[in-house]
Order: C-alpha cells, then structure tokens, then sequence
C-alpha cells in the first residue's frame, strides 16, 4: 500500500488463540511475578494480545503465594489476564536452557567481573577480537546471537566495558550478556526491559553500532542468515537491528565446517581450511540487502578471521588482511566473486593474533584525529587538541594537514588559532616533517597560541619553528594561550 508516496507492505494481524507464559510466583487470582527471571521479554503484550482476541493465558511458575503477599509494582501479567497457572517441578523451570538458577541473572546479586573466564584463544575469539576494535565509548551496542556474544567477553577482558553500553534484544542494558545457551540474560546490568520497548528503541534509530552473525555473503554485500537449503530457521530480530543501527559489523569465519587454524605469533596461520564457501556468488536469501545499505550510506563491516571487508558501492571492499595469510590462495582463490580492492588491504593489528591483552582501553579512549581540529566561526577561531597525541607516522602527519586544509581552505580569510601540545609527543625521525606541516598551516592563521605543560616539548618544537620561520613561543597554559590571543 502506498503511504505519502511510499511503498510500503501491509500484514493483516492474525488472532492469538494461545498464550504459554512463564513467571516465578502466582497468586491465587492469577498475578504472576518475576523476581527470580532472567528476563520478562513480551510476556505482557503477549497475554493482552490473547485476550483481545478472546484466546487463552497459560502461566507457567514455580511457586504459589498467597492472595494479596505479592507487590503490586512486581507484577508484570495482571491476573485478570491469566487463564490458567502450572506449577512446574524445578527440573522443567530452569532459568535458561543452561543454567538452572543464577541469582546475577535475575538481577538479585552482582558478580565480581574480574571471576569471568577468558574466551579460549581459536578463531572465533581471533573474530571478536577484531570487532571488538569497532567500539566506541559512550556508544550503544547490539550483540547478536551466536559469534557477535563473544565481543562482549573480549569487552570485559579488556576492561573496557565500562565504556559503552551493550544490550542484546531481549531487553538487557548495560553490564555483560552471556552467550550460548545463557543468550539474552545478562550479569550486573544497568536496567532490563521488555522486549517489546527494545526493539521500540531499535527501530528508532537508538543503536550506534550492532555486531551480527553472517553465515552467507555475496558480491553486492549481501548477508543470509535465515535460510539454507530446504532448512528455514527465520531472521529473528535481524532485520529491524541491522535496517537502525548506525554502524553494523558482520561476524564469521572465512570458510565454515573443519576450519583450524593456529596463532600466537602476531599471525595467523591456517591449518586445515573449512569444507563450505561463506563468500558465494549469490546468497540463499537476502537478510540484509547491501545495495541498500550503500543507498543509505550506512557505515558497514564483514569480519572474518583472516580478513575483513567494508561495503561500498560497488559492493564488498577487502581492506584488510590477516598477518601470515597469503592473499591470493588463501582469501581470494576461496571467494566465489572477486572483491573490490583499490589497493592492497593492510593487515590487521598483530595484537589480534597474540595471546596477552591487546591493550585496547587506551585506543578506545583516545580521539580520532578528525575531532581534534574544530572551527568557530563566531569568534573565528581554529581549535587544535593534541593533547596525549602520539605522531608515530608520516602517514598520520600527511592526514592532519589534509585535515587542516580541508577546514580552512574554503573559509577564505585568516583565522585565529590555538593548538593544546599537552602531552603531545611526535617520533624524532618525523620532526622534521612535522614542523614542515605546520609551517603550511601557519599559513592560514592570523595568528597563533600553542601551549604545553611540557618544558621539554616547548623547548624541542620551538627551536624548530623557530628555526623555519614560524612563530616560536608555546605557552604553559590554555590561560596564558587565550589571554594572548586576546592581546591582553
């Protein structure tokens, strides 16, 4: 049907004519509680959706209590709701499909985070490991089911979770979801709520990144992760987390069933290479449509472990490869369709491959260089933070006057400056080509203030602007820096 000039599909809702449920406890007149639940999903919309259509309310708890002992505020399905309670034997009212009972779950107790064991170190964790790179503080993420739950145990063994907030759609917020058959409950979360509200906050657009599993991809970035075969096994929530969320990272191994690998070194090495294609000239069906994505300009990331890809729009881009992998027989010759490659893919981080810590709390923590370099226009004034910035390559100096003149070229007049050298360091090797690179951005300022805490910094960098021309003096202070400025 067409809606204000769009397509759009209409599905004709269907009755509910039954309802099964689970709770903790029920009342005699059929209020259920869920103190001791690992999550209340849509228990509720599903027994008012029952009702509605006239059908039946099955509650399934493991105990009784008596009328009017139950708080009000903990009742989440209303007896006038409940048809029916079953009291369960504990062996068929587990918590989960792999845990019986855990108090953390259901939100009673918070655990120790430090007692989380590791993920082993194999191919899936070398995976997550590199997805994990992708997060951002302050960001809200989606884990999905299967490979994508491991990002957040790399998350904590990197104590990084703390940084951004991780929730799975069955309603946990913060803390750490579990994985495999503990999937949708979590460990000393922040909140959890019904699904249903959830998926309300996803589809608003709420997700800045979601990590989801991928068993196909094809050329056009295409991802199935719903039908194989004559075996359909439905997309879940997939649909609605990829379509939202800002960024989407895509998670699986390279080549699926028997695939064995070895590291350790910094590299990968690839012992035994699966029995199944994953990169196939055409998925079974489309979960997730890539060209749209590309439409939408919607930021996107295949990760395998031995490389990893981005979408454009010409479809899959290989952008990095794996230390140690050959890329010719071991990625390319593997691929049913040749990937976009406008130059050669640079290899992944070597931390990835190395059993210690990555140690990626501090690049989490550190600020990309874009949003260093701030313009304001109403007092014409050109911000510069390089505070705890390290310049370790040419590469780095040659983006930052990229940066730079892509800011200020098209303003057309001078500008005010102020450059924060707090902490700043650059390799001795590239000093002189750092110097060089702001002697070309001098040449957009009216006029300029540096300022370092560091003696050693002011007295190295000045000697070398002073040496090529530019104005020398770096104060001490953001104080002195502004008041100079000011002329005062």
């Amino acid at each position: 049907m067409n809606i204000d000039g769009k397509d759009y599909l209409f599905y004709k809702a269907f009755p509910i004519n039954v309802a099964f449920l689970r709770g903790t406890t029920a009342d005699p007149d059929g209020n259920i509680t869920m103190e001791k639940e690992a999550l209340t999903l849509d228990a509720l919309p599903m027994a008012m959706a029952a009702r509605n259509c006239d059908g039946i309310v099955i509650v399934q708890v493991e105990r009784l209590a008596d009328r009017g002992t139950l708080n009000p505020r903990q009742v989440k399905i209303p007896g006038i709701m409940v048809d029916c309670v079953v009291v369960a034997k504990p062996q068929n009212h587990w918590q989960t499909f792999g845990e019986p009972y855990n108090p953390a779950y259901s939100c009673e107790i918070k655990v120790p985070m430090l007692a989380i064991p590791p993920l082993e170190m194999g191919c899936r964790k070398i995976v997550v490991r590199r997805a994990a790179f992708e997060l951002k503080p302050n960001s809200i993420v989606n884990l999905g089911i299967g490979m994508p739950e491991g990002v957040s145990r790399v998350a904590n063994e990197e104590r990084i979770l703390e940084y951004a907030t991780l929730t799975t759609e069955s309603g946990a917020i913060g803390g750490l979801p579990m994985g495999g058959l503990d999937f949708g409950a979590g460990i000393n979360m922040d909140a959890l709520i019904e699904e249903n509200h959830q998926f309300d906050y996803y589809d608003g657009g709420g997700l800045d990144i979601a990590f989801l599993g991928m068993a196909q991809t094809d050329a056009e970035g295409n991802v199935n992760v719903s039908k194989f075969g004559p075996r359909f096994t439905g997309p879940g929530g997939f649909i609605d987390i990829s379509q939202n969320a800002k960024k989407l990272c895509f998670v699986g191994l390279f080549t699926a069933g028997g695939l064995k690998i070895t590291s350790g070194d910094g590299k990968l090495q690839i012992d035994q290479e699966g029995r199944e294609r994953k990169f196939v000239r055409q998925v079974e069906q489309k979960t997730f449509s890539g060209r749209h994505a590309a439409e939408m300009n919607q930021s996107v990331l295949y990760i395998t472990e031995r490389c990893v890809f981005s979408l454009c729009e010409e479809g899959l881009e290989l952008i990095e490869i794996a230390p140690g992998v050959d890329l010719e027989t071991q990625v390319l010759a593997l691929m049913d369709f040749k990937p976009v490659m406008r130059k050669p893919p640079k290899l992944m981080d070597s931390r990835i491959f190395r059993l210690p810590l990555m140690g990626i709390k501090d690049d989490l923590l550190s600020i990309p260089m874009e949003d260093r370099f701030v313009y304001h226009a109403a007092d014409n004034i050109f911000f510069i933070n390089l505070e705890n910035y390290y310049m370790k390559t040419s590469e780095e100096i040659q983006r930052m006057k990229a940066i730079v003149g892509k800011i200020l070229e098209p303003i057309g007049k001078k500008v005010h400056a102020i450059a924060n050298y707090d902490n700043f360091n650059v390799s001795p090797h590239l000093l002189d080509e750092y110097v060089e690179m702001v002697k070309y951005a001098a040449g957009f300022y009216e006029s300029v203030t540096r300022y370092t805490t560091s003696a050693f910094l002011r007295m190295k960098l000045g000697d070398e602007l002073e040496k090529r021309g530019v104005a020398p003096h770096i104060y001490e202070s953001k104080e002195e820096a502004h008041k100079a400025l000011a002329g005062d």
